[in-house]
């Protein structure tokens, strides 16, 4: 009966070579108990076989067959390989040093293995393992997997299997229609970002376009392009993309002009020069643009012009050829940590969550970074930024950078940074579920404080920000923010936001819904205005691979430099990518 036993576990891992994957590295990767069976060592050596496809399954079968066999000895002394000529000798320690799991494999694999052990309390189990009580994320009874797999009672393995798939799936999107490279490379779901890096830092902008997308048409014409740039990156390290936005207003009231509308092209990459493909990589990454206008006022400053304390779309302006970023960025500490030494934008790291994005989420200032409070977003800012985990879940960041910031005349900055020495400084402490879910499970507190600067024209001042956001049900992103300054030229003094979005799909179509209260900055108008409230939905279609389109509706009440009652945005955003 065991070798037939032993026979179907191997048919079955090789059936799912995911499962596999996990149980021949859930032995080696101890890091949150002391005690392992042999046993357990030895059959994730002989799963390791299977998932790396390495021998006929009859070998696989007598590998498995010899660590049944084996009796059990103190782990210390234990060792992975060895016996098998299909795999190094390798160390707990070396094992130990060499696997990084994601959080959310480690919670798939727990709840795979707790579903084993409620069916195996009633027909038992011969590898029963105490795990230390203080153990911070398994159960204090860790039962084999290979008890599991090989017990009498067969329904355990599609239970492990299906409690597997369930808790793999990524934050904010469907499991049975995880998103994949387009290229073949593997990537992150469009909202699994990593640590410090929000969604307007290149290498996340990079992921999300490789990202396969459930458009609308099942149509990707760059596919060959795209298959040339993803050979480039894999020989030379050099990942590079560009996109083109337009975006354009309408009101229903206004003071003056209606209509407004612009445009921007950008071109960006991440150069991978240091330790590429492993732990600790460092980078360059650079970022240019050109933003146009179409119309005669732009809609970075149609807010004030419709008669609104805000702006519908900050970053569309007619600054004409900019830079952005261009920096060194140095992951450590086994990339739990971040140094980035450069020109910086503020906003890739500052006060973030996963909808803050004007590129490719919420439109208006009030619902992305700073809330509306900040004035002063530097980018292509001279400076530094230091951020890490201190626990984890707990993490911190820290930046300084130049406060006569000109993204025009870039190189300046180190005339301005120097010489004058006026600077922007933030700081950040929060608690999130994990280094992959950094932007979604997350709750901050995030300060700054600013020097005034002639060369930009910024006031001095300070200010702190507060969020939180939380994944519900894999597709709902709920959030509330708030924010509160002291002088610094924002265009409020203080500001509460809530809302949420929903994605059934990664890479498909999303849909956000925001309101806000805001009181304009008395400080900043030289006069006490009304409070305002603003609203705003937009829904983001995924047309094809390369094509987004976002129709947005903005509605203000109480709008503090109009006499009107409300008034309405009607707004529409493209972006086509390259």
């Amino acid at each position: 009966m065991a070798d037939e036993m032993i026979d179907w576990f191997v048919e079955t891992l090789r059936a799912y070579p995911q499962l596999a994957e996990v149980v021949a590295s859930s032995a080696a990767t101890p890091g949150e108990t002391n005690a392992y069976s042999c046993r357990e060592l030895v059959l994730s050596r002989g799963s390791r076989t299977v998932s790396d496809q390495k021998g006929s399954p009859e070998e696989q079968s007598q590998t498995i067959r010899q660590a049944w066999a084996a009796p059990d000895r103190p782990p210390e002394r234990a060792l992975v390989g060895g016996s098998n000529p299909l795999e190094p000798r390798l160390s707990l320690a070396a094992m130990k040093r060499k696997a990084r799991w994601s959080r959310s494999v480690r919670l798939g694999l727990v709840a795979a293995l707790s579903t084993m052990r409620r069916r195996l309390d009633q027909v038992g189990c011969c590898s029963c393992l105490r795990a230390e009580r203080n153990a911070q994320h398994l159960p204090a009874h860790r039962y084999c997997a290979a008890d599991a797999l090989l017990s009498p009672r067969l329904t355990v393995a599609p239970l492990a299997v299906l409690s597997f798939f369930m808790c793999w799936q990524p934050a904010f999107a469907e499991n049975a229609e995880q998103g994949a490279s387009r290229t073949g490379a593997p990537v992150q779901n469009a909202f699994d970002l990593d640590p410090f890096s929000g969604p307007r830092a290149v290498s996340t902008i990079l992921r999300d376009d490789r990202e396969e997308k459930a458009d609308l048409l099942n149509l990707n014409v760059l596919k060959a392009w795209e298959g040339w740039k993803a050979g480039i990156a894999e020989s030379t390290g050099l990942s590079f993309g560009g996109d083109y936005f337009a975006v354009g207003f309408a009101a229903t009231d206004s003071l003056g002009d209606d209509t407004s509308a612009s445009g921007v092209a950008r071109f960006f990459g991440s150069w991978a020069l240091l330790n590429r493909g492993a732990a600790n990589t460092g980078s360059l990454e650079f970022k240019i643009e050109n933003r146009h206008a179409y119309t005669d006022i732009p809609p970075s400053a149609f807010g004030v012009e419709v008669g609104f304390v805000g702006t519908p779309e900050p970053v569309f302006n007619n600054d004409g050829f900019r830079a952005t970023t261009f920096y060194w960025k140095q992951d450590f500490a086994d990339d739990r940590a971040v140094l980035r030494v450069g020109f910086l934008d503020m906003k890739e790291y500052f006060d973030g969550y996963a909808l803050a994005s004007p590129w490719t989420g919420f439109l208006n200032l009030a619902f992305t970074v700073g809330s509306n409070t900040m004035i002063v977003l530097p980018d292509a800012a001279l400076g530094a930024m230091f951020g890490g985990y201190l626990t984890d879940n707990i993490y911190a960041a820290a930046s300084i950078m130049d406060a006569g910031y000109q993204p025009t005349n870039m190189f300046d900055g180190f005339d301005t940074f120097f010489g004058d020495f006026n600077t922007f400084k933030t700081a950040e402490i929060g608690i999130t579920g994990g280094g992959k879910r950094f932007l979604f499970d997350n709750a901050h507190i995030a300060v700054w404080q600013t020097d005034e600067s002639d060369v930009s024209g910024v006031q001095s001042g300070w200010g702190v920000n507060v969020s939180v956001s939380r994944v519900v049900a894999d597709h709902w992103l709920p959030f509330l923010r708030a924010a509160w300054a002291h002088e610094g030229g924002g265009l409020y003094e203080r500001s509460v936001s809530g809302g949420f979005g929903y994605q059934n799909k990664p890479g498909g179509n999303q849909l956000g819904v925001g309101l806000n209260w805001g009181r304009p900055n008395s400080d900043t108008f030289g006069v006490d205005l009304n409070d305002q409230w603003i609203s705003e939905v937009y829904y983001r279609v995924q047309l094809t691979e390369n094509i987004q389109i976002t129709p947005n509706l903005q509605i203000v009440v109480n709008p503090a430099l109009n006499p009107a009652d409300a008034l309405a945005l009607f707004g529409l955003r493209a972006r086509v990518t390259f």
